[in-house]
């Protein structure tokens, strides 16, 4: 009887210790939950350079970030902001490390005031409705777009209008200034200032022979139409010239652009001098990279500085960086070894005859100046952060101590000599002041949230200013158990690593229901050595609702190296489903693993990749939640799409084996299919194509839109997103 006795009250007491601890919801795990979310975030600092010193942006002020002395207050500041400024808001930043110079901007106003003398140095304000903003800080102009049309504005305010012919009707046909090739290739803007800032480069895209997606607007109360512009594969796609405004002339001259007209454009960067123009040329197969040498002046062809092929692709992700002791040398990233590394190209030794290279791949290197590899190893370079001008040094970030992590390092240019800055762990991402001599560092680890350093990058050594406490653990959350490790790839010799999430009160005598989630596709990873193993806030809601959570970067994943990624191309879907199937096999061998509740659950590349799953191994998942999916590859766009999978008309055998149309049929489990409802990404022909195919077959999805939706939900939509995820796998799979 006592025994018993003891028993019951041992287990009162597990039972009240554990409502003791917090419950996670969804508003305080993602960032549509506002104050709540912020509240379980790590603590942080606003840190930012001003030159060489440290800065840390209060509410209060700015104070240097390793001493805490005062550098302003916001009182002194806001003494010299005009009043109209102060009452809307503003942000502030400080271009010029020589100069005591703050500039306040606040919506299109740009206003900028010595902090010293309290004179307003500048005061511009833009037009009405303008976007795609690009501040030169050497000559204060500033470009941007209205409509379809290219404006620069001048420090005293003065508007001149680049181009005439920009679509305004909102047809978007012509377009000046603005990202083109769909954000490929490492491009986010339009515009491009010249060192001295005399001379604007700029892209002017002409869409107007690519069909025009019709998307449905709801929110009227009568419904109306509307178009986005989307090049299908192997369909036609946008023509795309590059302009060159001068500020002083207000003339603009155009490119000869080397190719065919629907070629690629990428990466555009200026020598120094602002005389000459270079930019990195692809075809539209993307398997033949040029990059060209052109006169800003005349717009005319100086010359190829090298070539490089690849019997697949080639990708050239990031534009030269020139040395700043040394016009004549730039760096440049390349895969031409196999993995993403930095090179020098030293523009004054030009080679009588070509160097040319044909490793054991197919691709083939053509260099006609002196090319020199300065980092080198089965290992890629993630970021090149700048230079150090002092030591004549590269900052930059790699992976070369694990595939998890990204830390950074310093490179000799001349002896190759290479220095860890700060711990050789976990992720980092770097600020580097003005000269390169110092960064800011913003480190995380599995177990370290937050940690930031002021280091030098000479010695790698520095100050921690700011190592925060776990927040999870301090206001008493019930923290599930989150491991990293690997596994073999399905050609039985790869490594691949996955993150695991064991349920809230684990208890290995019991079996767990288990969702797989995955992404799976090109140039992104979901598992890497910073807090919790990179953990979504979605898995700790589903573990402490009593699931196992299972995550792996399958072969075609990013970071590993161009062999690794380039494993799926022509037939995207079958290496990585083959990777995914080992994931699961190495599930089904742990005994707390449910073998008969095995779920999946991906977005965009991941809905892609579960609809699939389910679709290909219909006994292994019952249920699945797919978001944002492709269907079928010939509806998505012509740059990602005939990079991975060459065009329906060369590929047609690839493009029908990873078409999910032709597997409906198989659909067994419980899927969901959700989407935004004008999502201009992964367009609803998609899903909808899916729904007929299923119909057609005989096969039952559930659906659900967001209508006014992207390709991803923001703000309360994401929590609502989540709650809908959750549901559907508590309904089906619990």
């Amino acid at each position: 009887m006592k025994r018993t006795l003891l028993l019951i009250a041992m287990a009162m007491t597990a039972t009240l210790a554990a409502l003791a601890q917090k419950q996670f919801t969804l508003d305080n795990l993602l960032p549509g939950g506002g104050q709540q979310w912020s509240e379980l975030q790590p603590e942080s600092k606003r840190a930012t350079w001003w030159g060489n010193t440290p800065v840390e942006l209060t509410q209060e002020g700015a104070t240097n970030l390793l001493t805490g002395k005062s550098i302003y207050t916001m009182e002194q500041l806001n003494k010299c902001i005009p009043e109209n400024v102060k009452g809307s808001g503003y942000s502030l930043s400080f271009p010029y490390a020589d100069q005591p110079i703050a500039m306040a901007q606040s919506g299109g106003r740009r206003v900028m005031v010595n902090m010293k003398n309290g004179l307003v140095v500048m005061d511009c304000v833009l037009q009405r409705d303008a976007q795609n903003a690009d501040f030169s800080k050497e000559s204060k102009y500033t470009a941007y777009t209205v409509g379809g049309n290219l404006y620069v504005l001048s420090p005293k305010g003065k508007i001149e209008q680049v181009s005439h012919d920009g679509s305004t009707d909102g047809s978007e046909n012509i377009v000046y200034g603005t990202s083109v090739h769909r954000d490929e290739f490492g491009i986010y803007k339009g515009t491009f200032w010249s060192k001295d800032g005399q001379k604007l480069a700029f892209y002017r895209m002409d869409q107007s022979m690519v069909p025009s997606f019709p998307q449905v607007d709801i929110s009227k109360r009568i419904a109306e139409t509307y178009t986005c512009k989307y090049p299908m594969a192997g369909e036609k796609s946008h023509e795309v010239k590059v302009g060159v405004y001068d500020v002083n002339t207000r003339q603009t001259i155009y490119l000869d652009l080397l190719g065919a007209k629907d070629d690629y454009h990428t990466n555009i960067s200026w020598a120094p001098d602002g005389k000459t123009i270079y930019v990195f040329e692809l075809n539209r197969d993307q398997n033949d990279m040029r990059l060209v040498a052109y006169d800003a002046e005349t717009g005319k062809r100086q010359g190829t500085i090298l070539r490089e092929t690849h019997p697949k692709y080639v990708e050239p992700f990031h534009p030269l960086a020139f040395l700043p002791w040394d016009d004549t040398k730039a760096v440049m990233q390349s895969q031409r070894d196999g993995y993403n590394h930095l090179y020098l190209v030293d523009f004054a030794k030009c080679l009588a005859t070509a160097s040319i290279h044909t490793p054991a791949d197919g691709s083939t290197t053509e260099d006609f100046v002196e090319v020199k590899q300065i980092t080198k190893g089965e290992w890629v370079v993630q970021q090149m952060v700048g230079f150090n001008t002092k030591t004549k040094s590269i900052i930059y970030a790699s992976n070369a101590s694990d595939p998890r992590r990204s830390c950074l390092y310093s490179i000799d240019i001349k002896s190759g000599k290479t220095t860890l800055i700060g711990v050789e762990d976990g992720v980092h991402s770097a600020l580097l002041s003005a000269d390169g001599s110092q960064l800011i560092d913003y480190y995380s680890s599995p177990t370290v949230p937050r940690s930031i350093n002021v280091l030098s990058t000479q010695t790698g050594k520095g100050k921690n200013v700011l190592t925060a406490k776990d927040p999870w653990a301090e206001q008493g959350y019930n923290i599930p158990e989150i491991t990293s490790s690997s596994i073999k790839a399905a050609d039985g010799k790869t490594d691949l690593y996955y993150r695991m999430v064991k349920p809230v009160d684990f208890d290995a005598n019991k079996k767990y229901p288990t969702v797989v989630y995955v992404y799976g596709g090109p140039h992104a990873h979901n598992v890497q050595a910073s807090w919790h193993w990179a953990l979504r806030g979605w898995e700790a809601y589903m573990a402490q609702k009593g699931y196992l959570l299972f995550i792996l970067d399958n072969r075609g994943s990013e970071w590993r190296g161009l062999a690794f990624e380039q494993a799926t191309f022509r037939h995207l879907g079958d290496v990585e489903m083959q990777d995914q199937m080992k994931g699961v096999e190495y599930l089904k061998s742990l005994p707390y693993v449910d073998a008969d509740r095995i779920g999946v659950h991906g977005w965009s590349f991941g809905g892609f990749m579960t609809s699939n799953l389910m679709c290909t191994y219909p006994e292994t998942f019952k249920v699945g939640v797919a978001g944002g999916p492709v269907i079928d590859w010939k509806y998505y766009e012509v740059m990602y799409g005939e990079r991975y999978m060459d065009t329906p008309q060369q590929n047609p055998e690839g493009y029908k084996g990873s078409s999910l149309l032709n597997k409906a049929g198989n659909l067994k489990g419980r899927l969901q299919v959700i989407i935004g409802y004008n999502d201009p990404t992964c367009v609803p022909q998609h899903a909808l194509a899916f729904l007929r195919a299923c119909e057609d077959a005989g096969t039952q999805p559930d659906f659900f839109c967001y209508p006014g939706g992207g390709h991803n939900m923001f703000g309360k939509d994401q929590i609502h997103l989540h709650e809908r995820i959750t549901r559907y796998f508590e309904d089906y799979l619990k």
